[in-house]
């Protein structure tokens, strides 16, 4: 499995209105993070804080600029410490990492999913609840 190369496409594909925030989280931002809770609309994320639509993308998606005209576009997170757990857990599955083109796949997962499940496991295991034991 490969490193992750900010292709975007999880963020792009998940930040229209499939992603959720917990209670808590929304509680939080709006404590200590207006610019965060000003796209939150009941319980539910990234709404256009004027016009009260759902957007088409997660608001703080960035494009990094790239280093020449034909470099691939690379993107980051303006709320990387601060994004939901949704965007924290992801990928889970190699199966859903298939589903939406990850770049971080390579032909060996693909012919021996089990031992990439589990490299995906020990990479991630920080990122998910409970599963920072070894």
């Amino acid at each position: 499995m490969k490193d992750c190369n900010q292709c975007g496409k999880c963020c792009i594909k998940y930040g229209d209105g499939a992603l959720s925030a917990t209670q808590e989280e929304i509680d939080l931002w709006e404590l200590f993070n207006p610019e965060i809770y000003q796209y939150v609309k009941g319980n539910e994320i990234w709404f256009d804080p004027d016009s009260g639509l759902q957007l088409t993308q997660c608001p703080f998606l960035e494009t990094i600029p790239p280093i020449n005209t034909t470099a691939p576009l690379k993107y980051t997170c303006s709320i990387y410490l601060d994004r939901p757990e949704d965007c924290r857990h992801y990928p889970s599955l190699i199966a859903e990492m298939i589903r939406d083109e990850c770049e971080m796949i390579e032909i060996t997962d693909l012919t021996h999913p089990k031992r990439a499940q589990l490299a995906l496991d020990r990479l991630m295991k920080d990122s998910r609840p409970g599963s920072n034991k070894d």
